[in-house]
């Protein structure tokens, strides 16, 4: 399924979830009527978490839940940026999506070709991972980037109707 396979519906599913995901007993109830009440549907609930199943079955829909702020909940978070031989990406990208503590990680196509971040209640955790990464892994150089600036927390892609 690309992105040309979308029909509008399942665009206006990926506008509202990302941007005004409910916290309700019955979030997908929220959801379908709030659609309905905009665009003059007929949704159901059901019909509504089958949208959304079936978007993230596809690819479209990688990870469904809440996303805060790190600093405002006592925790650190920081950048992390690797240059991994392509014969050790596999076992190493495994290792990294492993750690709950990894929020994001990212192939970039440069030197520095494995990118993640890391977020912790406590910044030793940071340095035993590292240290564990490097050990277990044979990872020769990883850099950690910490925050100086923060400019934004919330990326949203918007789905135009067709």
């Amino acid at each position: 399924m690309t992105n040309c396979d979308l029909d509008n519906l399942d665009r206006l599913i990926l506008n509202v979830i990302q941007n005004a995901f409910p916290v309700a007993a019955h979030p997908y109830a929220v959801l379908a009527t709030r659609l309905n009440e905009e665009h003059n549907l007929n949704l159901t609930e059901y019909e509504m978490l089958q949208r959304v199943t079936a978007l993230r079955q596809n690819g479209f829909i990688r990870r469904l839940g809440a996303v805060f702020n790190p600093r405002t909940l006592g925790y650190y978070s920081t950048l992390c940026a690797a240059k991994v031989p392509p014969d050790k990406l596999e076992k190493i990208t495994e290792f990294v999506n492993a750690a709950p503590q990894v929020t994001h990680n990212y192939l970039r196509s440069d030197e520095l070709n494995l990118w993640f971040t890391f977020t912790t209640r406590h910044p030793k955790e940071l340095k035993t991972f590292l240290t564990r990464l490097k050990e277990t892994k044979d990872l020769a150089e990883i850099h950690t980037l910490a925050t100086e600036k923060l400019f934004k927390i919330k990326v949203d892609f918007y789905f135009p109707p067709h």
